[in-house]
């Protein structure tokens, strides 16, 4: 029996040695589209920088990002060192001046005091606003390429949130505990499934919202309280992207490989292309992974194609 040989995981403990400077080396690193990708996939939020070295007061904002999924801002403040008080002020004063919901404080390193801090934070502010205390390390395997790793040391309690929001027990019954189950159901199937997408916070809502790269568009997986899944591409506030995606419809639906219904909706800012499940679950029953891969398969291919027509 021929002997394995693995290579020897090592962890560079000098950050400075990879980036210089936070300013010119590491912010412009991470605003990079692929870099920035393996800290939303990490967060499971999809992250869209806006902005670098963004103005606040007489302070600059290492990144102004926005989530593509609800264009809510994100602040993120980057310190290659261990956690201090003044980038804890920081965090949170360019997180009121730009009204962020999403605040990202990326560390070397950090003491005990500053994670309690985060953590109490989360507890006590508002259900909307989240705030991630992030790690970022340096590791290599022998003479391979350097690659870096984000982990997480402090995050909300989404199901503590959750259940805060809603503010008594009886609130959070019937469809929307049903709800809350499913779609965290959907989000341990993404995480099972090879996926492109961005696996998201699960919500006691009736859908589950993915995004393909566009400001302007985004998917949205539905179910209804009769077991009904569906598919659909919202388009916000952007009639002529409808309507360029409307001109090409014979060609999306030979790709996509089924009809789709094509609704401008009248009236409204917003329009939308859908396909609806032609079975019913059980939403009680443990066993959902017949929708699960369903709406997994129908946004892939929404993804896929319609992509190629932004």
């Amino acid at each position: 029996m021929n002997e394995i040989k693995l290579g020897k995981l090592e962890k560079i403990k000098d950050l400075r040695s990879i980036w210089k400077n936070e300013e010119y080396d590491f912010t412009p690193w991470l605003a990079k589209e692929q870099n920035i990708k393996l800290l939303s996939d990490e967060l499971g939020i999809s992250i869209k920088v806006l902005k670098t070295e963004a103005s606040v007061g007489k302070y600059s904002l290492d990144i102004l990002a926005v989530n593509e999924d609800t264009n809510e801002n994100i602040i993120i403040e980057n310190q290659l060192e261990i956690t201090n008080h003044d980038h804890l002020g920081k965090v949170l004063v360019y997180g009121a001046g730009y009204d962020a919901k999403t605040i990202i404080w990326i560390v070397k390193d950090y003491n005990e005091e500053h994670k309690q801090a985060i953590e109490w934070l989360n507890e006590h502010s508002d259900e909307n606003i989240n705030l991630f205390l992030v790690k970022i390390e340096l590791f290599k395997i022998g003479n391979s390429e350097i690659a870096p790793h984000f982990e997480i040391i402090s995050q909300p309690n989404d199901w503590t949130k959750t259940i805060r929001s809603n503010q008594s027990n009886t609130e959070l019954t019937g469809m929307k505990l049903v709800d809350l189950n499913f779609w965290q159901g959907f989000s341990e199937y993404l995480s099972d499934n090879r996926t492109t997408f961005s696996i998201r916070k699960a919500q006691p809502q009736h859908w589950y919202s993915l995004a393909i790269g566009s400001s302007d568009c985004h998917i949205d997986l539905t179910v209804n309280k009769n077991g009904e899944v569906a598919c659909s591409l919202w388009i916000e506030n952007n009639k002529s992207l409808y309507n360029k995606f409307f001109e090409h419809k014979n060609e999306i639906e030979t790709e996509l490989g089924y009809s789709v219904k094509w609704d401008y909706k009248e009236g409204s800012k917003a329009s939308s292309v859908d396909i609806r499940s032609d079975f019913r679950l059980d939403l009680k029953n443990s066993d959902l992974s017949k929708g699960y891969e369903w709406l997994l398969n129908k946004a892939e291919d929404f993804k896929r194609v319609f992509r190629k027509y932004l």
